[in-house]
């Protein structure tokens, strides 16, 4: 059995690709939590409109939607933080030239998109 490196060396003439990398990671994350903010603030919103244009059930449909918008706004938000301070790690390695991976991160997102998709299923088999 091999055992693996707790870390890669950066070779110097490398480094400024390398951030050009962590910066795209970084940004592929914002846009990632653009599109779930987006989404929360349409879901928290579709309510309104559909009681202006004199949908039947509006209020009811409202105060089950909004629920779900806001927790899509505040995990939007909570994963732009995780990825500005791993791009902040990152940049610190790159720069002491050594990069470490970040499984945790990893592991703590999908966790928790993992427990939130399953909250979204219970939640509309259960009527809602």
């Amino acid at each position: 059995m091999t055992k693996h490196a707790t870390h890669r060396p950066i070779p110097e003439a490398h480094r400024a690709s390398e951030h050009l990398d962590n910066e795209r990671t970084f940004l592929a994350w914002v846009r990632t939590d653009v599109a779930l903010i987006s989404l929360g603030f349409v879901v928290s919103r579709l309510s309104p409109t559909l009681s202006a244009a004199g949908a039947v059930n509006a209020s009811r449909i409202f105060s089950r939607t909004q629920p779900v918008g806001i927790v899509l706004i505040v995990f939007g938000a909570l994963v732009t933080v995780f990825a500005a301070l791993r791009y902040d790690q990152v940049n610190r390695q790159i720069e002491a030239g050594v990069v470490k991976p970040d499984r945790a991160l990893v592991w703590i997102v999908t966790l928790i998109i993992a427990l939130l998709s399953a909250a979204a299923v219970a939640y509309m088999l259960m009527g809602g």
